[in-house]
C-alpha cells in the first residue's frame, strides 16, 4: 500500500477531502498556526509543523522534511495548498513523488493567485490542476485537468467556490489512478 503525506500551509479543505477517502500517513504544515493542523488532530491524523525561520537555511528546513518523510517510508507527497516552492534539496529525494493542486487550467496563471489572477483577465474559463512537481513554479508535467466555466453572474467568491468544488472532485481522482488505495469504509 502506498503512503502518503499532505503537505498544507492554511485552511487544509483539500487534506480533509483526502483524509476522509485515503489513509493519510500525516500532514505537514509550513505553519504552526495552520488550520489543517486542527483538521487533522479532528480526523486523528498525525501532524508535524515547523517554520523555515526556524532554520539556518531553506537547505536545513527542507533536511528536516526529508528526514521525516523518510523516518515514515512515505511514497508520495500531495502538496495541497503548500505555498512554499520545493526546492532542491527536497526535490532531489522525492522528485516524481511529489503531486500538486494548482486552482488553474496550466499553463494558465501558474504561481500562488491562480484563482484571482484568471478573474482579473476576465477568462470566460479556468480549471484545476494536478501536476507532477518539478524545479519551476506550476511547471512540472500535468497529471489531470478539468475545466470550470466562469458563469455570467458569477462573483469572484462562487468562482472560486466551484474551483474548489471541482478540486475536491478531482485529487481523490488523481490519487485513485496511482494506485493509492482508498480506505475500506471509503467510496
Amino acid at each position: 500500500m502506498k503512503k502518503i503525506a499532505v503537505f498544507a500551509s492554511g485552511n487544509g479543505s483539500n487534506f480533509q477531502v483526502i483524509a476522509e477517502q485515503f489513509p493519510v500517513e500525516f500532514v505537514f504544515s509550513d505553519h504552526r498556526d495552520a488550520y489543517v493542523l486542527e483538521r487533522a488532530d479532528k480526523l486523528g491524523v498525525k501532524s508535524y509543523a515547523f517554520e523555515l525561520r526556524e532554520f539556518d537555511s531553506k537547505a536545513a528546513y527542507e533536511q528536516a522534511i526529508v528526514d521525516l518523510l523518510e523516518e515514515h517510508q512515505i511514497d508520495l507527497v500531495c502538496l495541497a495548498g503548500y505555498m512554499k516552492i520545493v526546492g532542491p534539496t527536497l526535490l532531489a529525494a522525492y522528485e516524481g513523488r511529489i503531486i500538486n493542486i494548482h486552482p488553474a487550467y496550466l499553463p494558465e496563471f501558474p504561481g500562488a493567485h491562480g484563482i484571482e489572477d484568471a478573474w482579473q483577465a476576465g477568462v470566460s474559463e479556468s480549471g484545476v490542476t494536478i501536476h507532477w512537481v518539478d524545479s519551476g513554479v506550476d511547471t512540472g508535467k500535468i497529471i489531470q485537468q478539468v475545466r470550470v466555466p466562469r458563469l455570467a453572474d458569477d462573483t469572484i467568491e462562487s468562482f472560486e467556490t466551484r474551483i474548489h468544488e471541482a478540486e475536491y472532485k478531482l485529487y481523490p481522482e488523481v490519487l485513485n489512478g496511482l494506485g493509492v488505495e482508498r480506505k475500506v469504509d471509503s467510496k
